[in-house]
């Protein structure tokens, strides 16, 4: 009988294990690979939750109206050691943000590099899209 607890305990114990991984996913599920885009606007909101940070900011378009993007960066540990702080960003300054663009067309990106007004770059990329030592191809 205790054998046959103990294979039910180790069988779950591997079962749960194994969600965390499958419910990551790779950039290529939602956003494509093989379209940058590039959107300048002011930071509205920042978002420091695992497993990625989220950066929004308020794009004005040709016509004047403002559209909200939502920018899909590392998770917050990585960003922390690539030398972020939660003050990297301060609300209500201009950036510009390459990534790659939502294969809906929705207005999302996966980021790759933040640009500040006075030219300094961050990486803000998720792992296997254009972080630091990684191609950008999500290989």
């Amino acid at each position: 009988m205790q054998a046959s607890f103990a294979r039910i305990v180790v069988a779950a114990g591997v079962l749960l294990a194994t969600i965390p991984a499958a419910a990551h996913h790779s950039a290529a599920v939602a956003y494509n690979l093989d379209k940058t885009v590039t959107v300048k606007g002011v930071i509205s909101e920042i978002r420091w939750v695992n497993p990625h940070t989220w950066i929004h900011i308020d794009v004005a378009g040709p016509d004047g109206k403002v559209e909200r993007w939502t920018v899909e960066g590392g998770a917050p540990n990585a960003l922390i050691r690539r030398g972020w702080t939660k003050n990297s960003l301060p609300y209500g300054i201009e950036i510009i943000v390459e990534g790659f663009q939502a294969k809906d067309g929705a207005n999302r990106a996966n980021g790759l590099d933040i640009t500040f007004p006075d030219g300094r770059k961050l990486s803000v990329g998720s792992s296997g899209t254009g972080a630091p030592d990684e191609s950008r191809d999500g290989r």
